[in-house]
């Protein structure tokens, strides 16, 4: 067998092409600015876990949206009815319209007729408004479902345009800014580690309107309503606006020449201008009140007309106050509030330090696995290791193509990705070697071994990537960067280690004319000799009891003390300190418990010099939560002046059920794919064999949690769907040579058959399960508590998904497939016999 030149100049310019895409990432800046412009430039973005920064979640108020329209709708229909000449009684707010009393019935037509011309189409069949008759004298106009899911989306649309004229105003480098379902923004801002401000910018709606103060009662009968201001000071302003804040051409923050003390300039446009000019020329003598969102920001006293088309707002500011103020009134006002639902944020010294933790790791379990394969396999173990290299770099050429981001979380799946991509190698080796053995020459084995393990290697690969693809899409944030970058790394693997790897062994071959092919330990020493013969199904009842205990005792665990759900699931807030002197935790939690802001959680991590602080979830909606972290933090830097902090989590009530939801359905759905999969691909007896020891491993998992106390969130579920995937894969391999088996060799009994299986496939077994062990061990040793949730179940889960796979899955399906010979039917009865090798 030869390989294709044209196959392999096929190969050779996806690898250039690559190592190109890649190379840029491993470039000093300096080069990289004097490379030439048709070589590619774009480099792997990092996460703000990596490179610290904020993250906010907005969602726009609808029920201020609806109120909002209600009211202009009430506005509109009294300007129609005053312009028509239509008297009326009434024109009040419904729960979801206007309803509008005349005071002639025989004036119905003409109102009913006149308000449907306020109705806008939605879509092609499908109007905003529904204007009804009511009675004989009365009509409705009612807002539609159309209308109201129409008016949030125009919202959504116009908030992203003013955010981003907002972020721009405060100069952040690489904003994302991004519509994420369809009432939510999300927007990342590397380098500001200031929630406080990031809120201040884009949480305030920047409504500017300017009022006449008058003299009602101010609860808005009488046309005037009670407002305040920063400081508490009470204003009857009229309801009225006088002048609008879109009228604004400009606004700068500065200092008063008298007082220095901060302010913010403003300037109008030219109509605005002369509508100021024409209002101080007629009320001078009248306060003026500036209102900002419903508060008071200034009401002076006007003493003369302003004609030159400018002003000024005093209101004791602070210096980053005034320009956060200017910001917002030169981006324009908000069309909705925008409420905060989720925050997090994270310093750039504790970014670094998860680089350089999440790189050890990496390194570590790079060399491992490489250091593995070669013991295992000699020379051609490094033709593996070319492979592996290959895949890593091929991923990140890949992440660069796609403009994907790196976290944390990512770089846990470029790990957890070269320890599933060597089980693809362990497969073709150890097929080549059965070939081998049964006298095949060199050549033929090795497309005897890639043949044979091909159909094998693609349904573990579609296994794996049915969970990770369930993950990108229930996950969020860093977990879906850590689904991205399993993905290329399952995909890319069947290039570099299925076709790249018999290019280079064929080539090798050919060129030493090798007449056998030799895949032997480096050392003279294989775990599993050939031929075993374990009777793994006589040890089927010990399997079955110790699962069952171990699966009563998990669920003990589970009730008692249970799983501590993360801020992810349960809300609330999270903020990781590091403070200037070991931390004294009875002074801390003293000075928290005094805030009234319920249950308090305090530890320490990494040393005394890092605290780790939890709220329980604050009542009174998302707004809440962020009060409270303000409250904390003032609280901490009392304790300690030179605290920093490192990250900051806040996640309101909304957030945290959704994702709750999301993470099950992810593993329920994750599970009934598998069973859909290995019920087509194989028959139902495998589907239930794999899908009840699929529940065992993720019980067991589970009860891990409850047992060490490990931070169950979204990571989490990061891990327990892809031991899902892991562990069906592991069942596959298995489930692979039965079918094989029982095809071939049609009379041997379903017992010896299972237990031949297993023997054939135990070398494999143990090697992947050893190799992705040693993958993700680095991760568990060094990666730190950010990826703790997900590398300690992960390695635990690999041991239990090898052990359930011989000692559970084979004896359920032997069970079942004796109960089903009973009834005259047999495994793969109907399936053709395998071709003679």
């Amino acid at each position: 067998m030869k390989n294709s030149p044209s196959l392999v100049a096929l190969y050779l310019a996806i690898i250039l092409a690559g190592l190109l895409l890649a190379l840029p990432n491993v470039l000093p800046a300096s080069l990289l600015e004097r490379w030439p412009a048709f070589l590619p430039q774009k480099t792997v973005a990092l996460g703000l876990d990596l490179r610290g920064g904020s993250h906010l979640v907005l969602e726009v108020d609808g029920s201020e949206l609806r109120r909002e329209r209600l009211r202009t709708l009430g506005e509109d229909a009294r300007r129609l009815l005053r312009e028509a000449d239509i008297p009326w009684r009434s024109v009040e707010p419904a729960a979801r319209g206007v309803a509008i009393t005349l005071r002639s019935a025989a004036q119905q037509d003409r109102a009913l007729e006149l308000m449907r011309t306020l109705s806008q189409p939605v879509g092609a069949a499908r109007q905003d408004l529904a204007v009804s008759r009511r009675g004989g004298d009365a009509v409705d106009v009612l807002l539609t479902e159309e209308g109201l899911h129409q008016s949030v989306g125009r919202a959504v649309e116009q908030s992203l345009e003013v955010i981003r004229q907002r972020v721009d105003q405060v100069g952040v480098a690489e904003p994302t800014i991004q519509r994420i379902g369809a009432d939510r923004i999300l927007v990342q801002l590397p380098g500001l580690q200031d929630p406080a401000q990031l809120r201040a910018l884009l949480g305030s709606t920047a409504k500017m309107s300017f009022h006449l103060l008058g003299d009602g009662n101010g609860n808005g009968t009488d046309g005037v309503r009670t407002l305040r201001d920063a400081q508490g000071n009470s204003y009857p302003v009229n309801l009225r606006v006088e002048l609008g804040g879109d009228r604004l051409s400009d606004a700068s923050a500065g200092f008063d020449p008298e007082t220095r003390e901060p302010v913010v300039n403003f300037r109008f446009d030219r109509t605005g201008a002369r509508e100021f000019a024409a209002i101080t020329q007629a009320k001078v003598g009248r306060a003026f009140a500036i209102v900002l969102d419903g508060q008071v920001l200034s009401a002076p006293v006007i003493r003369e007309p302003i004609t030159g088309g400018s002003g000024q707002i005093s209101g004791s500011f602070t210096v980053q106050e005034a320009t956060t103020l200017s910001a917002l009134l030169r981006a324009g006002a908000l069309p909705a509030k925008l409420t905060v639902i989720e925050e997090r944020s994270v310093g750039a010294d504790l970014g670094a330090d998860v680089i350089e933790r999440g790189v050890q790791a990496g390194i570590g379990a790079f060399v491992l696995v490489c250091l593995f394969l070669f013991l295992l396999y000699g020379g051609w173990g490094l033709v593996a290791n070319v492979a592996l290299s290959l895949n890593v770099v091929l991923t990140v050429a890949g992440m660069s193509l796609l403009g994907a981001t790196l976290t944390l979380p990512g770089i846990a799946g470029i790990v957890l990705g070269i320890g599933l991509a060597v089980d693809a190698n362990v497969l073709i080796n150890e097929r080549i070697r059965e070939e081998t053995l049964r006298g095949r020459p060199a050549l033929a084995a090795i497309d005897a071994g890639f043949r044979r393990a091909y159909a094998t290697i693609m349904d573990s690969n579609v296994t794996a990537l049915i969970a990770t693809v369930l993950l990108f899409w229930f996950g969020s944030g860093p977990v879906r960067g850590f689904a991205v970058t399993m993905a290329l790394g399952i995909v890319i693997s069947m290039f570099t280690a299925v076709s790249v790897v018999k290019v280079m062994m064929l080539s090798i071959a050919r060129r030493r004319r090798l007449k056998t092919l030799q895949i032997r330990p480096l050392l003279g020493f294989r775990p599993v000799p050939d031929g075993t013969r374990f009777d793994f199904m006589k040890t089927r009842l010990i399997g079955f009891g110790l699962a069952a205990a171990l699966v009563l005792g998990s669920l003990l665990l589970l009730l008692r003390p249970g799983l501590d759900f993360g801020i992810d699931f349960r809300g609330g807030i999270q903020v990781e300190v590091a403070t200037s002197a070991p931390a004294d935790l009875s002074r801390y939690r003293a000075q928290l418990d005094g805030l009234g802001l319920g249950e308090v959680s305090l530890q320490t991590m990494d040393g005394e010099g890092r605290l780790l602080v939890r709220l329980e979830q604050q009542p009174g909606g998302e707004a809440r939560q962020t009060e409270a972290v303000e409250r904390l933090k003032t609280a901490v830097q009392a304790i300690d002046p030179g605290a920093r902090f490192e990250r900051t989590e806040v996640v309101g009530p909304k957030v945290s059920g959704e994702l709750a939801t999301a993470g099950v359905l992810a593993v329920i759905l994750a599970s009934i794919a598998m069973l859909i999969y290995i019920w087509v691909r194989f028959e139902w007896p495998f589907a239930v064999g794999a899908i009840l020891t699929l529940v065992l491993d993720v019980v067991l998992t589970l009860g891990l949690f409850a047992w060490t106390g490990l931070d169950f969130s979204l990571t989490a579920i990061a891990a327990l769907l892809t031991l899902v995937g892991y562990s069906v894969n592991d069942k596959v391999v298995v489930y692979d040579r039965m079918r094989e088996n029982l095809r071939a060799r049609r009379e041997l009994p379903l017992r010896e058959a299972i237990n031949l299986s297993i023997n054939q496939t135990l070398t494999r077994s143990l090697y992947t399960s050893v190799t992705a062990f040693l993958a993700v061990l680095p991760l568990a040793l060094w990666g730190g508590a950010a990826v703790a949730s997900f590398a300690v179940p992960m390695a635990f889960g690999i041991v239990i998904a090898a052990a359930t796979s011989v000692f559970i899955a084979a004896p359920i399906l032997l069970l079942l497939g004796d109960w089903r010979g009973r009834r005259g039917k047999a495994m793969f009865a109907a399936a053709a016999p395998a071709p003679a090798p």
